[in-house]
């Protein structure tokens, strides 16, 4: 399955609270996402909160976006993405 990076912005900054209300937000869009066969891998959020840039494996770009409409979520961009492991190329000659 391909992965991909999304990039986001949420201008009032995003925050999810470490409670249950938290939990159920998370859980649903899990759940949006696996009904487009999206899967949610990781995260990185800026430290103003504002932009997120989010790596997931998906069938099509489509998909993301599709998923990202059903919880009401930006997309700024998405890119498709491959690991670049600098540890691979450590010790090879």
């Amino acid at each position: 399955m391909p992965r991909y990076m999304v990039e986001r912005t949420f201008p009032d900054g995003v925050e999810i609270p470490t409670n249950d209300g938290g939990l159920d937000a998370l859980r649903g869009i899990i759940e949006r996402n696996a009904a487009e066969e999206v899967t949610w891998v990781r995260s990185f959020v800026t430290d103003d909160h504002r932009r997120t840039f989010c790596v997931y494996d998906a069938p099509t770009p489509e998909a993301i976006r599709r998923a990202a409409g059903s919880s009401e979520l930006p997309v700024d961009s998405i890119s498709e993405v491959s690991v670049l492991d600098p540890y691979f190329y450590v010790g090879r000659t």
